[in-house]
This record gives C-alpha cells, sequence and structure tokens, in this order.
C-alpha cells in the first residue's frame, strides 16, 4: 500500500477541552471559516472566461481538468472518499429498503455490465447508480462536507462515476478525475444555496446530487464544454426530494431514495446530453433556475468562488457514526466523557446539550418510533453512546430503538440552543449530570473525521473492516488496498463483490 500523503489542512488543530461543572472558555464555534481546508490549485488550471454564466463556467473548469493537475493531497481525499463510499455500499445492501431498490434496478436494468455490490448482479448504468445511490445512503453512514454544503459527494459522485466506468471500460485514474470534477461543481451548488433548499421543504443531497453526478458521468463520457453544459441543464430538471420524512414520524425509507435517484438522474442526465439531447444553460443562475426554484435565499458568487484556484473536494468529511451528522459532535464528547472519567449510562441521571436551532429542533427527537427516525434524533444517539459502542454501525440497530435503558436515558436528554450559534454550525456543548451530583461538561467543534481531524490510513481501514465484516476478512482487506491505490488499475471489472 503507498504511503498516504501527509493533510496540509491538519495546520489549524481542533482544539477541545473537558472541565467539570461549568467549564472553561472554549474556541469561537465559527474559527474554521466558511473556505475551511480549501487545496490550491496550480495556476495552470484556470477558471472560465468572466464573461459566461456561471453553468457554462463550472462546465468548462469540469472539461479542462486533467489528473496530473490534481494535487496528491485533493488525490488522497477522493481516494478515501471512494473507499468509504464502498464500504458503506456493501454494509447497505443487507437492509430491507435497500433489497427493494436493488430488486427494481435489476427489473429495470437487465442486460447491463455495471455490477451493483453486494447483490451478485450486473445492470445498466443508470440501474446500477440508482441501487448504489440509495445503499450509500441506507445506514447514516456516507460522507458528506465540512462546512456542510448538503452535497453528499460518495453517494453521488462514485455511485454514478463507478456505474458509468465499468460500462465504458474506464480506470481508475478517470474515475478519481471525473470525482474530483463533479465534487468541485457539486460543493459549489451546494454552497451557493446557503442550505435554503432545506428551509423550504427539499432534502439538499437530492437536489444537488444530479448536478455532481452528470459532471462525473460527462467527465467520463469525454465531454465537451457544451455537452457538459447541456448535461447540467437537464440534470437541474431531475432534482428533488421532499423533507417530509423527518416531520412525519413515518416513511423515512424515502430518504435513502433521494441519494438512489440523484445519481441516476446524473447519469440520465449525461447519457441524454451524449446524444444531444439539450438542456437550459442558464440551468442555476437563471431567472427560473435551480437556485431560484430551490431555495429561499442564494449566493451566486458561490458558484464560481475559488474556481481555478481552490479545490473544494478536501472539504469532505467521513462519518465513524451510523447517524445524521448533526449528532456527532454530541456523541464524540460522551465518548470523550466516558474514556476520561469511566462512566457509564447507570452512573447518569441526565444530559443537557447546546447546539444550532436546527440541532434543537428538526433532530430534537426524544421518542422516534424507528431506527431510521432514530438515527436522525440527537437525544437517541446520545443515549445509545452511553450504553453501545457508537463506531459499531451495529450497535444502531431496532432493538435499540425499545432498550428500556436507551429510551429512559434519551428522555433524559434536553436540546437547548446555544446563543449566537450559526444554524450550520455543529458544535456542541454537552453537560452530564451524574447521580452523585457531579456535572461532567465537554465541547466539540470538530469531531474526528472532519477536515482538520481528517482520519487516518488506520482509522479508514478499520471504518472500512467494521462496514464489511460480514464478507470475508481477507478479501475487504486486500479490497481495501486497491481502493486507496486506485489510480494503478487499468480497469475496475474486478470491482464486484
Amino acid at each position: 500500500m503507498s504511503k498516504r500523503k501527509a493533510e496540509p489542512f491538519e495546520r489549524r488543530r481542533f482544539l477541545r477541552g473537558m472541565t467539570l461543572a461549568a467549564g472553561a472558555a472554549r474556541l469561537s464555534p465559527q474559527f474554521f471559516g466558511h473556505a475551511a481546508a480549501a487545496i490550491a490549485i496550480p495556476p495552470k488550471i484556470e477558471a472560465a472566461a468572466s464573461d459566461a454564466g456561471q453553468t457554462t463556467r463550472l462546465a468548462e473548469y469540469a472539461v479542462r481538468l486533467r489528473y496530473e493537475e490534481i494535487p496528491a493531497e485533493v488525490l488522497q481525499r477522493a481516494k478515501d472518499c471512494i473507499a468509504d463510499t464502498v464500504a458503506t455500499i456493501l454494509f447497505g445492501s443487507q437492509f430491507p429498503w435497500s433489497k427493494m431498490i436493488i430488486a427494481q434496478a435489476r427489473r429495470m436494468g437487465a442486460g447491463g455490465t455495471c455490477a451493483i455490490l453486494g447483490a451478485g448482479a450486473k445492470v445498466c448504468a443508470p440501474a446500477a447508480a440508482l441501487a448504489h445511490g440509495a445503499m450509500t445512503h441506507a445506514f447514516e453512514q456516507d460522507n458528506l462536507t465540512f462546512p456542510d454544503s448538503g452535497a453528499h459527494p460518495g453517494a453521488s459522485l462514485v455511485s454514478s462515476g463507478l456505474a458509468v466506468a465499468q460500462e465504458r471500460g474506464m480506470n481508475g485514474r478517470d474515475l478519481l478525475t471525473a470525482f474530483v470534477a463533479g465534487a468541485e461543481v457539486m460543493i459549489r451548488i451546494g454552497r451557493a444555496t446557503k442550505r435554503t433548499n432545506e428551509t423550504r421543504g427539499f432534502h439538499a443531497p437530492g437536489t444537488l446530487g444530479p448536478f455532481g453526478a452528470a459532471v462525473a458521468s460527462g467527465k467520463l463520457m469525454h465531454f465537451d464544454a457544451p455537452k457538459m453544459s447541456n448535461a447540467l441543464g437537464i440534470a437541474g430538471s431531475t432534482s428533488g426530494g421532499l423533507l417530509e420524512f423527518a416531520h412525519s414520524g413515518n416513511g423515512a425509507m424515502v430518504k435513502r431514495l433521494h441519494l438512489g435517484r440523484a445519481a441516476e438522474g446524473g447519469v440520465l442526465a449525461a447519457s441524454l446530453a451524449a446524444d444531444g439531447f439539450t438542456g437550459p444553460t442558464t440551468v442555476l443562475e437563471g431567472g427560473a433556475g435551480f437556485l431560484k426554484a430551490f431555495c429561499n435565499e442564494s449566493d451566486l458568487a458561490e458558484l464560481t468562488r475559488g474556481l481555478g484556484e481552490t479545490f473544494l473536494t478536501s472539504t469532505i468529511m467521513m462519518k465513524r457514526f451510523a447517524c445524521h451528522i448533526t449528532a456527532h459532535t454530541a456523541v464524540e464528547a460522551i465518548l470523550d466523557l466516558r474514556n476520561q472519567y469511566g462512566i457509564s449510562g447507570s452512573d447518569v441521571a441526565s444530559i443537557q446539550i447546546a447546539g444550532s436551532h436546527r440541532m434543537a429542533t428538526t433532530n430534537n427527537i426524544p421518542a422516534p418510533p424507528d431506527i431510521l427516525i432514530a438515527q436522525f434524533s440527537i437525544p437517541f444517539c446520545v443515549a445509545l453512546a452511553m450504553y453501545r459502542n457508537a463506531i459499531d454501525p451495529y450497535s444502531f440497530d431496532e432493538a435499540a430503538v425499545h432498550d428500556p435503558a436507551i429510551q429512559a436515558m434519551a428522555s433524559q436528554v434536553r436540546m437547548t440552543m446555544a446563543p449566537g450559534q450559526d444554524a450550520d454550525d455543529i458544535s456542541s456543548t454537552v453537560a452530564v449530570t451524574l447521580k452523585d451530583g457531579r456535572v461532567l461538561t465537554q465541547r466539540v467543534t470538530e469531531f474526528l473525521g472532519t477536515p482538520a481531524r481528517p482520519l487516518t490510513g488506520s482509522d479508514m481501514r478499520q471504518k472500512f473492516l467494521l462496514l464489511t465484516q460480514k464478507f470475508p476478512a481477507k478479501q475487504m482487506e486486500r479490497l481495501f488496498d486497491r481502493l486507496e491505490n486506485i489510480e494503478a488499475e487499468a480497469n475496475l471489472d474486478w470491482l464486484h463483490v
């Protein structure tokens, strides 16, 4: 296995501390700026002409991007994301909702050459992308970005890119380049939304994913700029996904479908563009374009900010816990307190968590009805972390939802809004009151897996093997090593577990 490159964005280290009772003063949650962990691009990658529209400029940039011009640190992040996504797909293959979508993909995609990992089936590219996108997002383990752009890179880009690469006989370098091109476009679109697509009731990754998947697919199809612009224009008409699952108390299976449809939509958009089908070249910035239609507010400048100067692929972060990203800082705080003081659930009287408005409202679900909603609930995830190993994804099962001890603990978690905390800030201040009267306080602003605290090679291997523990261990170890050296692979036909 090749030696991993040092992560340059470690220059800003995670700072945290632990105190009894009130605790000491902490860093501002805004310590990491909006462009956190962005990597400088060599000057030979230039942005498109300034008089072009934003959609066209993004398309032109993606077409020009070359593997040789991508910094080693960015390629490592892309490889990590690909390996992470393959593991989440294999883990996700076991769930009933995934099996339903796999069955549908097999019906609609018969006769293709693209593998559905973990299913022993081969289908056409759009069907494989549908299955893999949903399987990646099957159990809250897939990667996203920090700061949160609303994009899920692995679910959107690996699901689509791997399908097209296998269909067309592309190599590892081709897939890596397509992944980075898609990430650079999709993350910028996500930042431009200012996350107000979710304020409006849309599920962000379902709306953003088709754009990234279209770029990744188009890159693998060797598009020129007009075709790439058309692919983006078509992708805009495949965006969708509603957040009602988070409010209704049921129907959370549909959350998984959003990522599948996003990957499928991007492959469809690129496939149509390849045949000359057209889409609006102002799909993002137009008066009735994506940002106007899906968002209450937006920032057009974010679409091309830093284009040709920075790589936002470096903002991709990996999860360690099988729960919604808003719970990660609180869960890590609980693990820190358990490790530091040797406490367990039986020692705890109550828990108070201060965070963002979103954390204190949308994710404040004290009594979730099933595991799908439970993974979205901060009180449940924190309670589970007091009794089980939160790093093992199999700790998050239906039995945990109905465990009397975990239920009782979740009911004792109080969520409050931290004064002045930004809506997208996922920092948590956790205060655990023990039955002996002590109060243990821990604040976490950056959990392990964020760009400032990236997972090491051993961390990545541990997560990969935990997620794939139901498969033969030696086979999974070899698979991980090949994925982490995917640039050396002449084709991707071997990727069919």
